[in-house]
């Protein structure tokens, strides 16, 4: 459900992408606007220890980050599991998860600090890589899960059972579970439906099956995936584009719901989902070609 914000901040974060100096620029004179309006924040690294530190430490009331899609990836990782909310000003190319453009925060900045917008909720993932029925790691997601090959340009074997009940077994380049809110990210390019953000479903879309199910299965909310990687060859589970964990053969990924939400600022109407779907469905961000 879609709520409004009713709180007051003790300490907003500002987190800019490090390669975009404009963004970084803006960073701080962000957080002189908001020392002169009586708030405290703070310039902080969004790839360091301390940020996520902080936040963890609940010495953080809001983030804001300016930069594109990844950016806001990396803040629902660190921001998510503490239900901290997050502000994105978009920085990047694209921005399908940002709110406001860089140069609209001065507009926008006021009714933060009134407590002027609503929180959306995302559905997150908690996913799990097993072996040998151990736990070698969990991660929060955002946009998805990807069970695949590696380097060599052959299928892997992914057998796949949807709340402890066999689905089916995957020949393919690889396999994406994705949220609704990845549902316009690598699951889109692989064929697969758009999902409105609002749901809590899980999105199997398999990239280049051969003689495998071709068509994408939305799941029932609660619902869990187990995957376990056949393979004589290397094969590879990424989250949210990040660094590639190996896998090996018999290794085991689980992806279910996670227990977080993350929390985005919104200033537009619950509908603007759709209102602002054509307009970015219809440009090329890596080009700069739009229609």
């Amino acid at each position: 459900m879609n709520e409004k914000n009713l709180t007051t901040f003790r300490k907003i974060a500002i987190a800019a992408h490090p390669s975009l100096p404009e963004a970084n620029q803006e960073a701080y004179k962000i957080a002189h606007f908001l020392k002169r309006h009586g708030q405290d924040s703070l310039i902080a690294m969004l790839y360091e220890e301390k940020l996520a530190q902080s936040i963890k430490n609940h010495e953080i009331d809001l983030l804001i980050v300016l930069g594109g899609d990844g950016t806001m990836l990396r803040a629902g990782h660190i921001c998510g599991p503490y239900d901290i909310p997050i502000l994105g000003i978009n920085a990047g190319r694209f921005g399908f998860l940002m709110e406001i453009r860089l140069n609209e925060w001065k507009q926008y900045l006021p009714r933060v600090l009134k407590g002027d917008f609503w929180l959306e909720k995302r559905m997150m993932l908690s996913c799990t890589h097993q072996r040998n029925e151990k736990a070698l790691s969990t991660h929060h997601v955002l946009n998805e899960v990807v069970v695949g090959r590696g380097q060599m340009v052959r299928p892997v074997h992914l057998e796949t059972h949807v709340d402890g009940r066999y689905l089916t077994t995957y020949v393919a380049d690889a396999l994406i579970a994705s949220t609704a809110t990845g549902s316009t990210a690598y699951a889109l390019a692989a064929g697969g439906p758009i999902l409105p953000p609002e749901l809590r479903n899980i999105l199997l879309v398999a990239v280049a099956p051969h003689l495998s199910i071709d068509r994408g299965i939305v799941l029932a909310e609660g619902s869990s995936v187990r995957v376990i990687i056949h393979t004589d060859h290397d094969a590879l589970l990424c989250i949210d584009g990040q660094a590639p964990i190996p896998l090996i053969d018999q290794d085991q990924v689980e992806v279910r719901a996670s227990e977080h939400d993350a929390h985005f600022v919104r200033f537009q109407d619950p509908g603007y989902f759709y209102r602002n779907l054509t307009p970015h469905m219809n440009r090329n961000p890596a080009t700069g070609i739009s229609r």
